[in-house]
């Protein structure tokens, strides 16, 4: 596994672990909400750099989408 895989996997987990405690999300519907996303796609395309930031950095891209249904 690549450092960047590792990282793109570490912040996935971590963003899954956030979407169930603060939306009360069960893992099947958190992982769901995360791979579908824009954030998401953005997050595993390592020309972004996405996967560099903090999961908080990235974790609050995905709640705008969530929010307003578009990526900031």
């Amino acid at each position: 596994m690549t450092k960047e895989a590792f990282m793109i996997e570490e912040i996935s987990k971590e963003i899954v672990l956030l979407l169930m405690q603060s939306h009360g999300m069960i893992m099947a519907e958190a992982l769901r909400t995360l791979y579908t996303s824009d954030t998401y796609s953005r997050l595993i395309n390592e020309a972004t750099g996405l996967y560099t930031q903090s999961t908080a950095y990235v974790y609050g891209y995905l709640s705008n989408e969530l929010a307003t249904g578009k990526m900031a």
